[in-house]
């Protein structure tokens, strides 16, 4: 059913229609207006017959209307009754078959609605049902996010100790980076004089190594002269020790003859002098002989060394 029609509407279109000389049809009102259902456009158009056939009695009961006129349009007004009747059954009846049409088509239309109300009432069915699982794993999810989210939160806050850490390390690392560079150019100056002082004594020790090789040749010389002089002594104190051997016969000799010989004292005192004599030059002989033998020992222990340092350098 329309919405907003009203009679005045209708009766304003059937008059419309009336003076274009064209005859109000349910189809033509419902066109004029541009809405309307068909039973309600039906019974205002049948208010408007009445109320037509009124005011046409209200026509004709005028007192200045010649009686011939008022009969003449009795006679138009009955046989526009007579038509109108019989257009409006022939309407009421195509009315009504258009409207059981109508209700057919509304009524198969009904059906389908009602298929599709039952489908979408099923597919409402499972939308609830997939909903509620929706709603489960919705639950479940927001449950998995906060975990997560909470693990988020702790490893954010792992991170940004981790973080903190890195850092004074990092500054830590710096700080022994410039404490080790440091280091290492007091070790690098200090290696540098140790290297510089071992130059120097690597030098000094050949200088001395020369002057001690120096040394060692004129010891050489030395202990060949003193060897020479030692065999020379060697010679002197078996020479001496030979003498000796016989004042020391000569004086056992004499000592028996002095044992004998009573007047033989002053002999014997001179043999004993000549012996005493003797002895002391065999001591100073020995002495000798030990000093030469300590001298020569020296220089081969000073050309030991000296081939040590010379290997050292």
């Amino acid at each position: 059913m329309g919405k907003g029609i009203t009679q005045e509407q209708v009766n304003a279109a059937a008059d419309a229609l009336v003076t274009a000389g064209e005859r109000p049809t349910v189809e033509k009102i419902r066109a004029q207006l541009g809405t309307g259902s068909p039973n309600t456009v039906l019974r205002m158009l049948e208010t408007w017959r009445g109320a037509l056939a009124e005011r046409l009695h209200q026509v004709l009961s005028l007192p200045d209307v010649p009686a011939e006129v008022g009969q003449a349009f009795t006679e138009c007004w009955r046989l526009a009754i007579a038509h109108a009747n019989s257009a409006a059954q022939a309407s009421l009846a195509q009315e009504q078959n258009a409207l059981l049409a109508t209700q057919t088509s509304l009524m198969q239309e009904r059906k389908v609605y009602e298929n599709a109300v039952a489908a979408a009432q099923e597919l409402a069915q499972g939308a609830d049902q997939a909903r509620e699982i929706a709603e489960t794993r919705l639950v479940d999810v927001q449950r998995l996010v906060e975990q997560q989210a909470g693990q988020l939160t702790e490893l954010l806050q792992q991170r940004d100790g981790l973080q903190q850490r890195a850092d004074q390390l990092a500054d830590s690392l710096e700080k022994h980076k410039s404490v080790a560079a440091t280091e290492r150019e007091a070790q690098v100056a200090h290696i540098r004089a140790i290297e510089d002082r071992a130059h120097a004594e690597i030098d000094r020790a050949r200088e001395e190594t020369k002057s001690l090789q120096a040394a060692l040749r004129q010891k050489e010389r030395d202990a060949l002269t003193l060897a020479a002089r030692l065999e020379s002594v060697v010679v002197s104190t078996r020479a001496a020790e030979n003498l000796a051997s016989e004042y020391g016969a000569r004086a056992k000799a004499l000592e028996q003859q002095l044992g004998r010989m009573d007047g033989l004292s002053a002999a014997l005192l001179a043999a004993q002098k000549s012996l005493h004599a003797a002895t002391q030059r065999e001591t100073a002989l020995r002495g000798k002989l030990d000093d030469l033998t300590l001298a020569a020992k020296k220089p081969t222990t000073g050309k030991r060394k000296a081939r040590v340092a010379s290997a050292a350098s």
